[in-house]
C-alpha cells in the first residue's frame, strides 16, 4: 500500500529559494570561469578590495571554511591576483591584499556579476522585480538573517548498491 503525500497548503518555498540559487550560482561560475576565477575568487577580491581584512574575515563574508578560504588564496596568490600581507594595525594578523592586476580584474568580475544578476532579474516585469529584491531584503534582514545551528549536520541518505 502506498501512502498518500501530504496535501501542500503553501508553496515549496526551501524548493524555489534552492533551485533559483543554484541556477543563478551556475551561471555565474560559467560567466566568471570566461576570466579565470571562480566566485569565490571574485567574492575575495572585491571584499579585500573594500577594506583592509583578515583571511578570516574573508572567509566569514564569504561563507568559507577555513580550507576552502586557504585554497582560494592560494590560486589568487598563484595568479598574481593578491598576496598575504602583514595588517598595518595588528602586526600579528596577516591580511589579504589585492595586486594592481587584482584590481583589474575584479572590476570587470564585478561588471560579469552583475550582468547575470540583470539579466536574471530582467525575466521578471519591473514591479515584480521590486516587490522580489524587497521582500529578499526584508527575509535577509530580518527572520532569516541568522541561520539556525543544528544539533545535528544534515547528511545525505546512503545509497544501497
Amino acid at each position: 500500500m502506498t501512502a498518500m503525500a501530504p496535501t501542500r497548503t503553501e508553496p515549496d518555498l526551501s524548493y524555489l529559494l534552492d533551485h533559483t540559487s543554484h541556477a543563478l550560482r551556475t551561471r555565474m561560475t560559467a560567466a566568471l570561469d570566461a576570466i579565470g576565477l571562480t566566485p569565490r575568487m571574485h567574492c575575495v577580491l572585491v571584499h579585500a578590495l573594500e577594506e583592509e581584512r583578515t583571511q578570516a574575515q574573508l572567509a566569514e563574508i564569504g561563507d568559507m571554511d577555513k580550507t576552502t578560504m586557504v585554497v582560494t588564496v592560494d590560486a589568487l596568490e598563484k595568479a598574481g591576483l593578491a598576496e598575504r600581507r602583514p595588517s598595518s594595525t595588528d602586526r600579528r594578523a596577516r591580511i589579504i591584499a589585492v595586486t594592481e592586476a587584482g584590481a583589474r580584474v575584479a572590476e570587470e568580475s564585478q561588471r560579469i556579476v552583475d550582468g547575470v544578476h540583470e539579466s536574471a532579474l530582467a525575466s521578471l516585469p519591473d514591479e515584480t522585480r521590486v516587490a522580489l529584491l524587497k521582500a529578499l531584503d526584508l527575509l535577509v534582514t530580518g527572520h532569516l538573517e541568522t541561520p539556525v545551528e543544528s544539533p545535528r549536520p544534515a547528511r545525505r541518505a546512503r545509497q544501497r548498491g
